[in-house]
């Protein structure tokens, strides 16, 4: 069986101005305070009555019905008028009356707008339906008497959410793993450029120089040249050798400390420059 208080509540969180003032008139009670409503236009015109002006005072009756009005957060209602006035006796058409001579009908009046329910509230929130008894709407939750489309549609938009969310997740994953692996090789990059020292050379040379194989590239050139110079007969081509046995030497020169075969550049550097003096020589002869 439903509690009659979670009924009423249910009833004014679908929007019925009945259960509305119900829900009012029990939580204003200790204040002194019942209330009328009327929706007209979409703004619930609101009539707050007591015996005495104390009772109305403004600056607490509308947070206090502001604060009771959004934890009910009723249906299709953000527009609220609170007019207050002595008690007086029962008018059916008092909306009528305040709209003619609000300044001598009321103490004061004021105009709030109730904040919307969040999403997950609207999305998750049971949807209600209202039945038709004694000539007014009564709303009730719908439970197992909903119809398929109804909890179709309601599992829709959860999914639709749900998705939506891993989705973002996903994103902001993927975004923070490029972010890290980019930064880090960025990183990486700048330090591989920062000078260091070869031995026995006072000037800088940069890492990416050093990660050559100086000796190998040597010893190529080496051979290259050493071939050039069986088949070699004019003066230019004496002096093509000679400059190529120099940079072979100056390639092995070149060779860091660091290396396994430092010992044998630092010979065959000597050695590269001598056969370049050789052909240097050789060139003269055939001027």
């Amino acid at each position: 069986m439903v509690n009659p208080i979670d009924d009423i509540f249910t009833q004014a969180r679908s929007g019925s101005v009945a259960a509305i003032i119900q829900v009012l008139n029990d939580k204003l009670a200790s204040s002194g305070v019942r209330t009328r409503a009327v929706l007209e236009k979409g703004v619930l015109q609101l009539l707050c009555e007591a015996h005495e002006a104390e009772q109305l005072d403004k600056s607490f009756l509308v947070d206090r019905v502001r604060e009771i009005l959004e934890s009910l957060e009723p249906a299709n209602i953000r527009r609220v008028r609170i007019n207050s006035r002595i008690v007086r006796e029962q008018q059916l058409l008092w909306l009528d009356e305040v709209s003619r001579d609000p300044v001598n009908q009321l103490l004061w009046f004021y105009d709030i707008t109730l904040k919307k329910p969040s999403l997950f509230k609207r999305l998750f929130q049971r949807p209600i339906i209202v039945e038709k008894r004694a000539g007014f709407g009564l709303p009730k939750q719908m439970g197992g008497s909903s119809s398929f489309f109804e909890r179709e549609q309601r599992q829709f938009w959860r999914g639709i959410l749900i998705g939506g969310l891993g989705f973002s997740a996903l994103l902001l994953l993927l975004a923070f793993v490029l972010h890290s692996s980019f930064g880090l090789r960025l990183s990486e990059q700048k330090e591989g450029e920062k000078p260091l020292n070869v031995a026995g050379n006072s000037k800088p040379v940069p890492v990416k120089l050093q990660s050559r194989d100086m000796f190998a590239e040597a010893v190529r050139l080496a051979e290259q040249t050493s071939a050039l110079g069986k088949q070699a007969q004019s003066r230019d081509e004496w002096l093509v050798i000679a400059a190529k046995w120099e940079q072979a030497s100056a390639l092995m020169a070149a060779v860091p400390a660091s290396h396994p075969r430092y010992d044998v550049a630092q010979n065959r550097a000597a050695l590269y420059k001598q056969n370049g003096e050789t052909a240097q020589d050789e060139a003269e002869k055939r001027q």
